[in-house]
């Protein structure tokens, strides 16, 4: 038999390494209190980088969820199976407390350090879904004082107990959300699920979600329309004693990005639920925790920029082209440095809005103005630009990049979900200028923040002074909504750089994100920045 090919010039796998050991996120866990954390980090790290867990992921996601809606014998169940890589997944997230741990964490820095491992832990997107809405679901429960004193040491243990069983006889509880219907989307005032009140003050639930996931989930936060208003409501899956809540499953949903989370359409016939809240207050309500979803969704635009950034400058020392590696080749150097400085302008923000959310749960009501105002900023960029350095650094594998064999394609397909969820980009560009309309000291705050680098770099001075012309005229403000937040998350970014990143960084973002002196495109960086030390802070130790 005569051999045609011996396989060679081939990358090895990326196994074997600590997804913590990250510069960036390492310093700005110090920064923002949470150094203490720093071994548990590492050891979720490592578990992260190797092998077992990766193929986890892969599994997790090549095997999707099943619904059963109904038994052998004809008995409807609304059950969703999933692959045993799923529960493993599941158990490792709550176990290094991704949940709802940090709220029961009396440790300044607590948030900070679960916003932390939550970016490590990077081997599947689909079940850090119900993870992110059981951490999100915690502060919004308090609003009805029984409900949290009951569930919320289940939501916050280290437990992962799968199965529908009455909640209250848990070792540990998942929590969803099923806010948005197909008429509304993220306009869930017009909502038209209806909650009527029993003569024992719970209510019942008749309605259609086009949008909720984890349907597993131990209990859900539903709107609904009451006389009053929407309503924010606690629909446990299983009734106290046992019986199954009135919940039908009518299809999951074939979604673009990951298959491993169960996303599907659900309806209330007559579900049981309690109050959270007031009665028609229900969006106020939940406001916290959407504060919490959006934080997640800005971890996962820094994680995923982080994975790919290391995926590709692994490929680049370990390919060949032309006679040399990658890495050694001007252009791509250019592209591997200019995905670095995105990266690490991201994760400061990141770890910036986890430090500002730590402190107003604490009560800082200066952190908790910033964080209004800076959350929805970032929210709406870092997830804009997400995809865009996904899909650079899948180029940088050139055809590989493009085969689900390889990672970067399982990765690029989940960026978009996260300027989708908890409000696309203009609901998140509008909330943002509604914040300042609502709470205009929150631009003072925010200006105080960014001000710390005034004086550091000429370009960003002349940026800021830019930025604070745009408000100066309040003519056709929602039009220009997608500009203004996009320069305030640019000033928020370098502001952070220029305070606490190496200089070789700073510049480099400087002439670029604010100067302009830059194609658009990564890997245009202009000559005469020094791309050494940016590319030195991406590569990973094997």
């Amino acid at each position: 038999m005569t051999t045609t090919h011996e396989v060679f010039n081939q990358v090895p796998p990326l196994v074997g390494h600590d997804t913590a050991a990250n510069p960036v996120l390492l310093e700005g866990l110090e920064r923002e209190g949470a150094g203490w954390a720093v071994d548990e980090l590492h050891s979720l790290g490592r578990l992260a980088g190797s092998a077992e867990a990766q193929q986890l992921g892969r599994l997790a996601e090549r095997v999707p969820p099943r619904l059963l809606t109904h038994d052998r014998t004809g008995h409807r169940v609304d059950e969703v199976e999933y692959v045993p890589a799923y529960h493993q997944l599941m158990e490792t997230a709550v176990t290094y407390g991704l949940h709802g741990t940090a709220w029961a964490d009396a440790r300044p820095g607590a948030h900070v350090a679960r916003a932390a491992k939550t970016m490590v832990w990077t081997v599947d997107a689909g079940h850090g879904c119900p993870i992110s809405m059981t951490y999100a679901v915690v502060p919004a429960l308090r609003a009805n004082a029984e409900l949290a004193a009951q569930f919320e040491p289940l939501l916050t243990n280290r437990e992962y107990d799968f199965g529908l069983r009455d909640p209250a006889t848990k070792r540990g509880l998942i929590a969803g959300m099923s806010m948005t219907e197909k008429q509304g989307g993220s306009d869930v005032r017009a909502n038209t699920t209806i909650a009527s009140v029993q003569a024992d003050g719970t209510y019942t639930l008749v309605g259609h979600k086009w949008f909720t996931s984890a349907p597993m989930s131990d209990l859900f936060l539903t709107l609904a329309q009451t006389t009053s208003g929407v309503s924010c409501f606690f629909v446990p899956r299983v009734l106290p004693g046992g019986e199954h809540n009135n919940i039908q499953f009518m299809r999951l949903k074939d979604k673009l990005g990951n298959k491993s989370n169960a996303s599907s359409e659900i309806e209330y016939h007559g579900a049981v639920g309690w109050l959270v809240g007031e009665e028609g207050r229900g969006v106020r309500t939940i406001a916290e925790m959407v504060n919490m979803t959006r934080l997640d969704c800005v971890i996962g635009g820094a994680a995923g920029m982080r994975t790919a950034l290391v995926t590709a400058t692994h490929h680049a020392q370990h390919r060949s082209a032309f006679g040399k590696n990658l890495i050694d080749q001007p252009l791509m150097r250019n592209v591997l440095a200019d995905l670095a400085v995105e990266t690490e302008a991201s994760t400061a923000a990141m770890l910036r809005l986890a430090g500002a959310n730590d402190r107003a749960i604490r009560g800082h009501e200066g952190e908790a103005a910033l964080r209004r105002i800076a959350l929805a900023v970032s929210k709406y960029y870092i997830c804009k630009r997400a995809p865009m350095a996904v899909g650079e650094a899948l180029e940088c594998l050139g055809g590989n990049g493009y085969i689900e064999d390889f990672d970067l394609a399982r990765l690029y397909r989940e960026m978009p979900l996260l300027s989708i969820w908890e409000g696309s980009g203009n609901v998140a560009a509008l909330d943002a200028l509604r914040a300042l309309a609502r709470e205009p000291h929150t631009l003072d705050v925010f200006f105080g923040e960014v001000e710390l680098a005034v004086g550091s770099d000429v370009r960003f001075d002349e940026a800021l002074d830019k930025l604070k012309k745009e408000f100066t005229s309040f003519d056709d403000l929602e039009l220009r909504a997608r500009r203004i937040v996009e320069q305030m998350a640019l000033v928020f970014q370098g502001s952070l750089l220029l305070r606490h990143s190496p200089a070789a960084v700073a510049d480099a973002f400087c002439a670029t994100r604010l100067d302009r002196d830059w194609g658009g495109a990564f890997g245009t960086l202009p000559s005469g920045l020094d791309l050494d030390p940016i590319i030195d802070r991406a590569l990973v130790e094997m």
